[in-house]
């Protein structure tokens, strides 16, 4: 990767003209274009401060935008990572991970596998021959709980079970069929007040349907009304349905407008969440940090 002296220009009077920076959209969980979860992908030589990621991240305008910057040989990862959505920095993100790790891997910039510090930890990503990616990520807790006052209501439809997922911060509620799961359509203002990150809407996939298990994730508290394919959600729905099938190895659909696979498998206290990605935009900001 370029270093930020080989990106920019001497001025006459000693100043420093950088060229635009370059930045993706890369289409995750998915193997075609327009599909999946578009996430924007930023590769920097460092960090700019957290109010420019932010406004960058709010002028494209997508789920997540993930900026990452080489780390110096010898660290414990390879890459330092963040994410952004329109209107807060998150913890964790799967498919904006995806993306990064697809980014890296287009531009020959991995050698194996790819460790990335973030603020849940070193996270592994690697990438097969036929191009599918393999995130390694923390299991969450699933923790079944009443169904709590309002959730119902702000789901509209009938709850059949709740259930906490720890540090993930998200409520998971169960719900008739898939059929239910499609059909949903929240009350995004009364789930805005519930006091989890996001909500994630689950059933078994229908007989013969080709998928184990379906979902859709509403998180309007932090910018997202409704989130495409959420890779972080299915460190959640990996253990739950696993538990649930008896098997580590589950295909999960998440049933948005665009649609998305994730290929799941609990492997102790962790996740493997595998799909692919497609790069649909790439082009540079003109606007400089």
């Amino acid at each position: 990767m370029a270093t930020a002296r080989e990106l920019a220009v001497p001025l006459p009077r000693g100043g420093l003209y950088r060229r635009p920076m370059r930045i993706r959209i890369i289409d995750a969980f998915t193997d075609r274009p327009f599909a999946g979860n578009p996430a924007g992908v930023c590769l920097l030589d460092e960090w700019p401060s957290a109010a420019w990621m932010q406004d960058v991240a709010a002028e494209m305008n997508l789920a997540e935008t993930a900026f990452a910057h080489p780390l110096p040989p010898g660290d414990d990862a390879d890459w330092a990572l963040r994410w952004f959505t329109p209107a807060v920095e998150v913890d964790l993100c799967g498919h904006a991970t995806l993306a990064t790790t697809h980014a890296l891997h287009a531009d020959g910039l991995l050698d194996g596998p790819v460790r990335f510090a973030t603020r849940s930890g070193v996270l592994r990503a690697d990438v097969a021959a036929d191009g599918r990616i393999t995130l390694d990520f923390p299991l969450a807790t699933v923790t079944g709980v009443p169904v709590p006052d309002g959730v119902a209501e702000a789901v509209g439809l009938p709850v059949v079970a709740a259930h906490e997922t720890g540090s993930l911060g998200d409520l998971l509620v169960e719900v008739a069929d898939e059929q239910a799961v499609r059909a949903a359509d929240p009350d995004l203002t009364a789930l805005f007040r519930l006091p989890w990150r996001g909500l994630i809407v689950t059933a078994a996939g229908a007989p013969g349907a080709g998928h184990d298990y379906v979902s859709r994730f509403f998180a309007p508290a932090v910018g997202v009304p409704e989130d495409p394919v959420t890779g972080s959600a299915h460190t959640a729905l990996a253990p739950f349905w696993s538990a649930r099938l008896g098997r580590p190895e589950l295909v999960g659909l998440q049933a948005s407008r665009r649609g998305g696979l994730v290929r799941t498998t609990v492997a102790g206290d962790r996740v493997l969440l595998a799909g692919g990605a497609v790069t649909v935009v790439d082009g540079n900001l003109q606007i400089k940090p």
